[in-house]
């Protein structure tokens, strides 16, 4: 899906080097970026370095983002995960029993499946990302929702609104949340 016009804005002032375009991407993603490297990497020190690297990246890269692919933030964690990768492969293995790994899932055809646990903490990063540019009331009535697993019964207790409140205001964020979903191509 394309990117928003405040993509567009931002990664032409990247391309043109403007200094502060590279404070506004950091401002707006450096902290998804961070996270979903803290939780790959699993060690502070060493997602610092790989943030840092991925910013340099993004910095010398930004002729090649293409909003046509898909959004800043969805360019910003592709580049992250493959610095991640890079990082975990310097890394000297961990000698696992085999007994000890995830049995893999199954789909509804009966197929095995095995989602990586990199893809599914970018998932994790991506959504965080779309919650954070709903409003704050929806966000939050959604985040106890499907987070802290609350009914909306247990929610209006909690908070102390009204249960239609909550009902009108979960509806709208989730539509919110579908349309930025859309945005990015992830619906």
């Amino acid at each position: 899906m394309p990117a928003t016009r405040e993509d567009r804005r931002l990664a032409a002032a990247l391309r043109a080097g403007d200094p502060r375009a590279l404070e506004a991407f950091h401002d707006r993603f450096g902290a998804s970026v961070f996270g979903y490297l803290l939780h790959v990497l699993r060690e502070r020190a060493a997602a610092e370095d790989v943030f840092q690297t991925v910013m340099t990246e993004i910095w010398r890269r930004a002729a090649r983002y293409d909003p046509a692919r898909g959004s800043l933030a969805t360019w910003a964690l592709t580049i992250a995960r493959s610095r991640a990768i890079d990082e975990l492969r310097r890394r000297r293995p961990e000698p696992h029993d085999p007994a000890e790994l995830p049995e893999p899932g199954v789909d509804a055809a009966g197929a095995a499946t095995a989602t990586a646990p990199q893809e599914q903490a970018l998932d994790r990063w991506r959504m965080a990302h779309l919650l954070s540019q709903i409003p704050q009331e929806e966000r939050r009535l959604l985040e106890l929702r499907f987070y802290a697993e609350l009914s909306q019964t247990e929610i209006a207790t909690q908070t102390g609104l009204p249960l239609g409140t909550i009902k009108s205001r979960m509806v709208r964020g989730l539509e919110r949340l579908r349309g930025l979903m859309d945005e990015e191509g992830l619906a």
